[in-house]
């Protein structure tokens, strides 16, 4: 039976990877993948999905209106998809979740999620949430923090480099302006103002 699967990790953790990687493993079978990724994510150009390590491949846009069962439906009467899967899924709207779980419940296709569980406030993102909620399988992609602990946090970054933690909740951006972290080196963050505790750790190490 099919199954909605949700990846989730702070940033920089091979989410787009893992996703390539996926879709790649049905087409060696065979099988036909179909990719969605969000409208507002353009950062390496519409209409693909590329990871940091340069595997790139087509996909299909999504936005807050997309009726994505429909189109699945569509395109899986047309030719039969094997799996679909779906980059940046933490932009999805509840709806949305919803539309994908019928795609698994009445097509009989898996769904592969794939994205960050929470913003850089540390609240979850919309996505995010239900898919917690509505997924079969939940799957954690770990990365790890300047300290080689569990990165689980994302520090949104000004243009001086000093972290905060107010504003919108989406401003797309790459490492200029996101940083992965611990819990803990998050908190200090936030509370300093700074990412000297960050750097104050590799200063200790450098010295040691």
């Amino acid at each position: 039976m099919a199954q909605l699967y949700f990846y989730y990790s702070a940033m920089n953790a091979g989410k787009s990877t893992a996703l390539l990687q996926s879709s790649w493993n049905y087409q060696e079978r065979g099988m036909r993948t179909l990719i969605y990724t969000a409208e507002i994510d353009d950062r390496f150009g519409a209409g693909s999905v590329t990871s940091r390590i340069g595997l790139s491949a087509p996909a299909s846009l999504y936005n807050d209106n997309t009726c994505l069962d429909q189109e699945i439906a569509a395109q899986h009467h047309a030719q039969p998809i094997h799996c679909v899967l779906v980059d940046e899924c933490q932009f999805l709207t509840k709806e949305q979740v919803r539309q994908l779980s019928d795609v698994v419940d009445k097509l009989d296709i898996p769904v592969l999620c794939y994205g960050l569980r929470t913003d850089f406030r540390g609240e979850l993102f919309g996505g995010s949430q239900y898919l917690l909620a509505w997924a079969d399988k939940l799957v954690e992609l770990k990365t790890i923090c300047h300290c080689g602990r569990k990165a689980s946090m994302v520090l949104r970054l000004d243009s001086t480099g000093k972290p905060f933690s107010e504003g919108e909740q989406v401003v797309i951006g790459g490492n200029e302006r996101y940083i992965s972290v611990c819990r803990k080196h998050y908190k200090q963050a936030i509370e300093e103002g700074s990412l000297q505790a960050i750097h104050g750790f590799h200063h200790q190490e450098a010295s040691e």
